[in-house]
């Protein structure tokens, strides 16, 4: 028998969460203090439906950190060795957030709404604590607060037909990564083109607690004919697109470099960020292990609640930190963390897992294109 979580007073609801229970969930996490669906129907149909329809997703897990004041945009540079200089007013950035050796803290979503105010939309850690800590300790003049915003994501093909019958036009015609205010009974919300999975759709970040229902509402009575569904971020489609977990695939331990974030990182520029001779060090060197793509053989697979070795031969080269079957692709996928000698694309390797050793290949990300 499975453990039941017990939810109380100090795992805090969402404006969003009798509508869930309504919809039938049938599993929660915990991130960031907050009640996370995980499964409704079951996780395969879940995926089918997300990958085909359109899901409205309580995502308010996704907490805001708010920096408001002259030094925001100096704060925020401090945590992050991505570039934010030239960062637009109506942009999102994913931005690694390291400490001082260089290893990661979280892998945020940075929203710049105007040099002297920020949003971060945080995965599952206490990040204000460091961000308080560093403007305390510089004596910076920003304030930092945890708004009263409540990420509603809309994802899947059908999502723009969805957001266009609720927020109109105009909603669909936003780029990648870009927000805008949009009104709702009487009130601006913010919507960007994002969301946590491959398939499309939008985060409308609901302003206030009460108002969360009634956009809820709306997006259902609108979305009838399109099946829409309350739906959650899904491991299966999240491994096949590549999309990395904090706290499963990579973890305060590893660098950007090593959780493949190379991209996002200038440790050769000019800018001032907490971490940057660490990470300049690692950007010459090379990183010596890797987020890398695994195709795992067998025909299901138990869920992977720790890690499982990687090894060739008898020596261990790395560890599994998720894994799934995939219904599309019928294989096993897996995201994993590999030594620098055996992290090419094709090589033969071994995984321990609870059933046993199985077969395994290193393949590329992501899974689906």
């Amino acid at each position: 028998m499975q453990p039941v979580l017990s939810i109380s007073r100090r795992i805090r609801s969402t404006p969003f969460t009798e509508r869930v229970t309504a919809a039938g969930v049938t599993a929660y996490t915990v991130y960031n203090h907050m009640l996370l669906p995980t499964i409704f129907r079951s996780l395969e149909e879940d995926y089918h439906h997300l990958k085909n329809n359109v899901q409205i997703w309580d995502v308010s897990c996704e907490r805001q950190i708010e920096l408001q004041g002259p030094d925001s945009q100096n704060l925020i540079q401090l945590i992050t060795p991505r570039n934010l200089s030239k960062m637009k007013d109506d942009q999102c950035y994913y931005i690694p957030v390291v400490d001082d050796t260089g290893g990661m803290l979280n892998d945020p979503v940075a929203i710049k709404h105007s040099q002297n105010k920020w949003w971060i939309s945080i995965a599952d850690s206490d990040l204000i604590y460091w961000i308080k800590g560093i403007a305390v300790a510089k004596n910076m003049n920003v304030t930092i607060t945890e708004p009263d915003i409540n990420p509603l994501a809309v994802q899947g093909p059908k999502a723009d037909e969805l957001m266009r019958r609720v927020f109109g036009e105009e909603v669909v015609t936003l780029k990648f990564f870009r927000h805008k205010k949009f009104l709702f009974n009487g009130k601006h919300h913010i919507i960007s083109r994002s969301g946590y999975s491959k398939q499309g759709g939008y985060e409308i970040y609901t302003d206030g607690f009460k108002n969360g229902e009634a956009i809820w509402d709306r997006l259902f009575n609108e979305g009838q004919e399109l099946d829409v569904r309350a739906g959650c971020p899904n491991l299966i489609e999240r491994i096949e697109g590549g999309l990395l977990s904090y706290g499963n695939d990579i973890t305060q331990k590893n660098s950007p470099y090593e959780a493949g974030l190379g991209k996002f990182c200038s440790p050769g520029l000019a800018i001032d960020f907490i971490g940057a001779q660490a990470l300049k060090k690692q950007s010459l060197e090379g990183p010596q292990r890797q987020i890398r793509a695994l195709f795992i053989e067998g025909n299901s697979i138990p869920n992977c609640t720790k890690p499982w070795k990687v090894i060739h031969g008898n020596i261990k080269v790395g560890q599994v930190t998720s894994a799934a079957w995939s219904p599309d692709l019928s294989k096993i996928v897996a995201i994993s963390m590999i030594d620098r000698k055996y992290w090419e694309i094709g090589n033969k390797l071994e995984v321990i897992c609870p059933t046993g050793r199985r077969p395994a290949e290193i393949t590329e990300f992501p899974f689906v294109k």
